[in-house]
């Protein structure tokens, strides 16, 4: 960090190279690993291995599913939706992908969703949920450490414990804390750009500074009441706030545009996901756009993964995997969906009436930052609404703040709420440095700097989580190996089907072939009343052969095996 903020433009310089060289020769890695992550997690919610518990067999999910969902929400993409609900949309509608549309035509504006879900719905939640079911496994049904070395357990060992475990844990601390940066730089500038519009403050280097301190600070107080009463009260009051926010714009804008294209959304990501997942512009049509958006978000999530996931499994203890899986996948995406497809096109609606209100200082000029106020502007109560918006950026990136810090501490330490109140709020505020130093390096171009230290931090996580998934499996097979699996009655084949048709083609016994009841014979009795009867009959043990001196006998197609016969 302090090389950083000393060596300024030349540190710049470094980080463009470093990006951009991962971004030229390893996007398609990216793009094809996060898909393969999917399809992984996907496998393992359908297993045998989805009725798992995190945790004990008896263990009972610690938070409902509204608070675990705002939890969720807070803790991973809330700020972040903020950012680019009206931005992304638009950007895409105006430069098409795959280069294959009018620019703002129909067919750009479909293609410009169908990338916006991609970027923010199951796919980057996958970021998240990987490392989350990993270490939620092996902390809470191994009683591991809170640590992401713990994951790496059924490779290393003991030596998790070592070095090597170590050094994992060194690098997610600094992964999170650097991803975390990232995102309070962004929301730092959109901040700075809400009260710029708002009450003329200027939009420079200590201003920013200021709001970065500010916001720290604050989330040091949080962090330092702990998860149930800061996190978690952060959390319901965001969400709640958040989902006002969308209400309002839904019945402020075009209401019937919007919510017709809300049911039509979920059509265009169910039918252009597919496509999209793979597609790595091998034939470049568009050259660079992929590295500068998909590979860019994908490295980005990816360098606080550990800190998500961390946080995740800490709040999902005794879910099963499939619930934690679906749930956690499926609510979230659910939710992005309906935010940008509220926002976001509303932002197009607001475009096509007055070309270039929003295309010319968010797309041409790149005041990214801007978009949100600058769609609020053309609704009734601006001011009021604007400020609103800026106290919900500001929460959300407070519970980012106090969440990172609770992780990096818990990784750290190895334990849970085991360490004085000033560590957590050490980390906090480390967080805070950082983001400020990343905004020094280079004042009129704060988002590319911050742009490229994820791509470069993100590199050495991305490679592990393809081992993380392979010491999951391990994991779980030893686990499910070592225990006597649920058995269940075992069942033979007797008699064939010529058998059973033959039996069943017989009279009854006391009627001929016409289903004529036969004479019966006067039986007589002994002295106690018994009938008497001819021949002899044999009792038998249960479970063992036996017959009658009528030699009658069931007929029967399968029937239990006597549990001696049963197979291991």
């Amino acid at each position: 960090m302090a090389v950083t903020i000393i060596a300024g433009d030349s540190a710049r310089d470094v980080f463009a190279v470093a990006s951009d060289w991962l971004l030229s020769n390893l996007g398609w890695m990216y793009i094809g690993g996060i898909s393969a992550a999917f399809i992984f997690l996907v496998c393992i919610a359908l297993s045998r291995y989805g009725r798992v518990k995190l945790g004990d067999d008896e263990d009972e999910p610690e938070h409902s599913f509204p608070v675990w969902f705002s939890m969720l929400f807070a803790a991973g993409l809330g700020a972040v939706l903020m950012f680019w609900g009206v931005a992304e949309p638009l950007n895409h509608a105006y430069n098409v992908p795959m280069a294959d549309a009018e620019s703002m035509s129909e067919d750009a504006i479909r293609e410009a969703f169908v990338f916006t879900y991609y970027h923010f719905a199951l796919h980057m939640w996958v970021i998240f949920v990987l490392p989350g079911l990993a270490l939620g496994y092996f902390i809470y049904k191994r009683k591991l450490p809170p640590r992401l070395s713990s994951v790496f357990a059924p490779l290393l060992g003991g030596r998790i414990y070592g070095l090597p475990g170590k050094l994992i844990d060194v690098l997610a601390i600094v992964g999170t804390t650097f991803g975390i940066a990232v995102s309070v730089g962004l929301g730092t500038l959109q901040i700075n750009s809400g009260m710029h519009q708002l009450w003329g403050v200027p939009e420079i280097s200590w201003m920013q500074l200021l709001i970065v301190v500010t916001i720290t600070a604050i989330g040091c107080v949080s962090v330092a009441t702990g998860l149930e009463r800061g996190v978690k009260i952060l959390s319901n009051i965001n969400i709640g706030a958040a989902m006002a926010l969308m209400a309002f714009v839904l019945l402020a804008g075009p209401t019937l545009t919007l919510i017709k294209f809300l049911v039509e959304s979920f059509g265009l990501y169910v039918t252009g996901l597919p496509e999209v997942m793979f597609w790595t512009d091998s034939f470049n049509d568009n050259p660079g756009w992929q590295g500068k958006w998909t590979v860019f978000y994908w490295a980005w999530t990816i360098c606080w993964s550990p800190f998500a996931g961390m946080f995740i499994a800490r709040i999902s203890r005794g879910r099963t995997v499939r619930e934690y899986i679906f749930g956690a996948l499926a609510v979230p995406s659910l939710f992005s969906v309906i935010w940008f497809g509220i926002f976001g096109r509303a932002g197009i609606e607001l475009e096509n009436s007055d070309p270039g209100v929003l295309t010319q200082p968010v797309v041409e000029e790149g005041n990214v930052p801007a978009a949100l106020f600058n769609l609020l502007d053309a609704y009734p109560l601006t001011g009021l609404v604007s400020a609103f918006a800026v106290a919900i950026i500001a929460i959300f990136f407070i519970t980012s703040i106090d969440s990172a810090a609770m992780v990096n501490d818990m990784i750290a330490s190895g334990a849970e709420d085991k360490t004085p109140t000033w560590y957590r709020v050490m980390w906090g505020a480390l967080i805070g440095a950082v983001a400020a130093a990343l905004l020094v390096i280079s004042p009129e171009s704060g988002i590319e700097a911050l742009q490229e230290v994820a791509i470069i931090v993100a590199l050495p996580f991305f490679l592990t989580n393809f081992v993380m998934m392979y010491a999951l499996v391990k994991g779980m097979t030893d686990d499910a190996a070592s225990v006597r699996r649920v058995r269940t009655r075992q069942w033979e084949v007797t008699d064939s089907a010529e058998k059973l048709e033959e039996h069943e083609a017989r009279p009854a016994p006391g009627y001929d072939e016409e289903g004529n009841a036969l004479d019966r014979p006067i039986l007589e009795r002994d002295e106690e009343g018994h009938y008497l009867v001819d021949g002899e009959v044999f009792s038998a043990a249960e479970d063992e052969d036996f017959e009658t001196g009528e030699n009658y006998r069931l007929i029967e197609q399968s029937r239990p095996r006597s549990a001696e016969e049963w197979d291991d």
